[in-house]
């Protein structure tokens, strides 16, 4: 526990998570982020990353996967520890979520423990990342649910055990749904849509993708 005096409470970095389909854009959007970047890619779509965009890379491959939960932590762990980072990225925990869910399940066979195991370490994981001080950044695919809000729209969710995003995303400022509309990538953060979504940092309920690291005021 701490306990910080009025007006002295520390401004901590903003934790951003966006789902959508392939090829909308999702790793792409991590270019945008100012400073030193590292991104942690677990499905290898790392094509969109280029030199210029001074972003240190991990790629794991499926001789890692066995050992996931520990080789994400201690990357994670050094990478704080090292101050050099501004930004860090997990993309895609659709992709780390299935590989953690394999470890247990060949640990133990009771279904229901199993996924509560799942939902603590991504619980942690996500409590590390609040407390690291860096800006972090996290990507799923989506899943249509086949429900809707009132007006016909919406009715997808990132793909992931619901109670498990729910652990992990508790702690994300902004949960928002990437999309192509016109040609334009758009993100909606709208809870009333239908969607998973939040925004915690302004009152905006969609944006362009592109306005993603502005504020309310700043868009104005």
């Amino acid at each position: 526990m701490k306990f910080y005096a009025s007006g002295n409470l520390p401004n901590v970095p903003s934790m951003y998570f966006i789902y959508g389909d392939g090829g909308t854009g999702k790793t792409t959007l991590f270019k945008m982020f100012p400073g030193k970047k590292m991104l942690m890619s677990f499905d290898r779509s790392t094509n969109v990353i280029e030199p210029k965009d001074d972003i240190d890379t991990i790629v794991f491959e499926p001789d890692d996967m066995a050992n996931i939960q520990s080789l994400v932590v201690g990357y994670l762990q050094r990478a704080i520890a090292s101050g050099k980072y501004q930004a860090i990225a997990l993309d895609n925990v659709s992709a780390l979520q299935n590989f953690v869910l394999e470890n247990i399940d060949d640990a133990s066979k009771d279904g229901r423990q199993n996924y509560q195991k799942l939902q603590l370490w991504f619980r942690q994981l996500s409590d590390m990342l609040r407390s690291s001080g860096i800006t972090v950044y996290a990507t799923a695919h989506q899943v249509d649910t086949g429900s809707s809000s009132l007006d016909g729209t919406g009715g997808f969710q990132p793909d992931m055990n619901e109670k498990t995003f729910n652990a992990f995303a508790s702690m994300f400022d902004l949960v928002g749904r990437i999309y192509m509309h016109d040609g334009e990538r758009m993100i909606d953060l709208n809870p009333e849509s239908g969607n998973h979504a939040k925004n915690r940092l302004d009152n905006r309920t969609l944006i362009k993708a592109e306005e993603l690291l502005k504020t309310e005021k700043e868009s104005d």
